[in-house]
């Protein structure tokens, strides 16, 4: 090992044996354990929103097919009755209902593809905080194991 290298060695140890003093890594480990846990109930929350939306775009749609569904039994009462002029409004209405259900579950669909979206990053940043608390405790371990053996040393 020439002199260089052994230099960047004592330097990078200096500098990490600062670090150390300086920080608590069991307070820094702890808070990004925190602000992960507040990430995840943020996801939470737009997920459960998404969910809602989502919901509420379905409802959306089947209330207008319903309508067209009405309309459409309406035109055929007035088609009965020889009312031809309310037949054709009430085709108009039904084909308008109709074409607006359509929209709504178009839009429906993509944001149901959106939220499934949302419920995988949930469920993957789920693991990665159940990860990263595993890993903490092995790092502390680790942490206390080598304060252990400096004593002993």
């Amino acid at each position: 090992m020439g002199i260089w290298d052994r230099f960047t060695t004592l330097l990078k140890s200096n500098i990490n044996d600062l670090i150390s003093r300086a920080e608590n890594p069991e307070k820094m480990l702890d808070q990004i354990v925190v602000d992960m846990r507040s990430q995840l109930q943020k996801a939470k929350q737009q997920v459960a929103a998404a969910i809602a939306d989502e919901k509420r775009l379905k409802d959306q749609a089947e209330a207008e097919y319903k309508a067209a569904q009405d309309w459409e039994q309406k035109a055929m009462l007035a088609v009965k009755e020889g009312r031809d002029d309310l037949a054709k409004q009430a085709l108009v209405r039904q084909s308008e209902h109709y074409a607006h259900g359509q929209q709504l579950e178009a839009t429906w669909q993509a944001h149901q593809a959106e939220t499934e979206k949302l419920k995988n990053s949930l469920r993957d940043l789920n693991d990665k905080i159940e990860e990263a608390k595993r890993k903490k405790n092995l790092l502390l371990a680790r942490q206390r194991r080598a304060q252990a053996q400096a004593r002993i040393n």
